[in-house]
């Protein structure tokens, strides 16, 4: 008797651009069900010029990645979710659908309103975790709260994360008839003002292939070294995974299992194998706290912070995101973001502080321009951390602890390479006065080809000045 085919069913793609460990695709391919797979790009929803240009990557190798095992074309739709889904499902006559579940607020009220009006209508919804370590509502204390400091958050995640090995991409994929979509060159998302495309593609490869071997290469060379020289810009020391971690070109579980295999192989990696998993962690954190308090995304965490005087600097914070702030260690990595779209993050911290403490600008600001510029634009990890430093989220560094850019500067990049190599300016100075050019006797400067105020600017505040001005300001609102 011949076989009565089953209707269609779509696979919808969100932040999670990859074949393998991906438990939504895995299932949909188990039912036998023809697949048809979808992403929707919701104007309401898109990501800042940076990010573009990697979701823009991660789209074409999951497109090639689809018609290689038969999965035929990744179906494009630009528009409200909530209004194509149902158009797609009544176009190709499918009865039911797939997703991994997103966690911020956003993301929530449209998919519970989605599933909602697609099962009253007889349609199979099914969702699944496909990027997280543990979702928000399996970790609480004893006590039955939800976690509001990191470590403790961090050794119940630990002890949760299953051992069974993430799921392997499926080599074949039966594809349903798909309708007519969008091109991806349509989009139009490779900004041109500023054209980030050149540079961005001599740091990065967006898409699963590329995780995979920037994890493996991570994990040969570099992770045993991690926990000493993760704090040093100047070097190659960390895995610069956020951006694939952000997108789904690779799953946090992949990178769990990868990691353990490598403590197995190297047990004399285990320090950093730690510290790495560690901050693997934080990003877990920070989504559990924004699914859990979603008014941390534009509000202060700590509700008293909302009174903190924020001061009102156009020009500061224009100085700011332009790498033009006078200390060499803010303006270096400001203008890594802006040439790679990342920062490496003891420099985000250092950055921030200045911003926040120094200027006294709005962490708000900050994170603004960081989800516009930054290809790892989280929003759940970018705030979180920017309240971090601003000292108003959870777990937060005290607001009155401030980072001396210069003393960071020293300590974490002692030899000015960092430096040297994203203010070029400053690249023929003498390495005691790198992290503090104002300090250099004219000869020295003159050397070195310095001028401040001309080639390379003054500081915008004396930081001695600028701390106490942030102490009085901590002080009066708390007060």
């Amino acid at each position: 008797m011949p076989s009565i085919s089953r209707p269609p069913a779509l696979v919808w793609f969100r932040q999670d651009l990859r074949l393998s460990d991906n438990p939504a695709l895995t299932a949909a391919v188990a039912s036998g069900r023809p697949i048809i797979p979808v992403f929707i790009l919701e104007p309401e929803a898109l990501p800042g010029g940076a990010s573009q240009w990697w979701l823009l990557g991660s789209l074409a190798t999951l497109r090639r990645s689809l018609a290689a095992t038969g999965g035929g074309t990744l179906l494009l739709r630009r528009g409200d979710a909530r209004t194509l889904i149902p158009q797609i499902m009544a176009e190709t006559g499918a009865d039911a659908i797939l997703w991994n579940r997103c966690y911020d607020p956003r993301s929530i009220a449209r998919d519970s309103a989605l599933k909602s009006s697609l099962q009253a209508s007889g349609i199979e919804v099914e969702s699944f975790n496909g990027s997280l370590l543990a979702e928000p509502w399996h970790l609480a204390t004893r006590s039955g709260d939800r976690y509001k400091v990191f470590t403790p958050f961090w050794n119940a995640l630990a002890a949760q994360v299953p051992d069974d090995a993430p799921l392997a991409a499926p080599k074949k994929i039966k594809s349903g008839k798909q309708p007519e979509g969008e091109t991806l060159e349509s989009w139009n998302l490779r900004s041109t003002k500023p054209d980030w495309a050149k540079a961005f593609a001599q740091a990065w490869q967006p898409g699963e292939q590329g995780a995979q071997h920037r994890l493996y290469r991570f994990l040969e060379l570099t992770v045993a070294t991690y926990r000493d020289q993760r704090d040093l810009p100047g070097i190659d020391g960390t895995s610069r995974l956020s951006p694939h971690l952000h997108w789904g070109d690779i799953s946090p579980r992949q990178v769990w299992s990868a990691a353990q295999m490598a403590r197995a192989q190297n047990p004399g990696a285990a320090t950093g194998i730690d510290a790495f998993l560690r901050e693997l962690g934080w990003r877990d954190f920070a989504i559990h706290l924004v699914y859990h308090w979603p008014e941390m995304l534009t509000q202060a965490w700590k509700a008293d912070y909302g009174a903190f005087p924020w001061q009102s600097d156009a020009k500061g914070l224009r100085a700011w995101q332009k790498g033009l702030t006078g200390y060499p260690i803010v303006d270096a990595g400001m203008r890594e973001l802006w040439q790679t779209g990342f920062m490496h993050n003891r420099v985000r911290m250092i950055a921030a502080s200045f911003l926040v403490k120094d200027l006294l600008i709005d962490w708000r600001e900050g994170a603004a321009w960081f989800e516009d510029t930054l290809v790892d634009a989280d929003l759940a990890v970018n705030r979180a951390s920017w309240q971090w430093v601003a000292g108003s989220g959870a777990d937060a560094s005290p607001y009155f602890r401030i980072f001396n850019p210069v003393l960071q500067g020293e300590k974490f990049d002692p030899d000015g390479a960092y430096v040297r190599r994203y203010v070029p300016e400053l690249a023929r100075l003498d390495t005691r006065f790198i992290h503090h050019p104002w300090d250099a006797p004219p000869e020295v400067l003159h050397e070195a080809g310095v001028a401040l105020g001309k080639t390379y600017p003054e500081r915008l505040v004396d930081h001695g000045v600028a701390r106490d001005r942030a102490l009085a300001a901590l002080k009066s609102f708390k007060a």
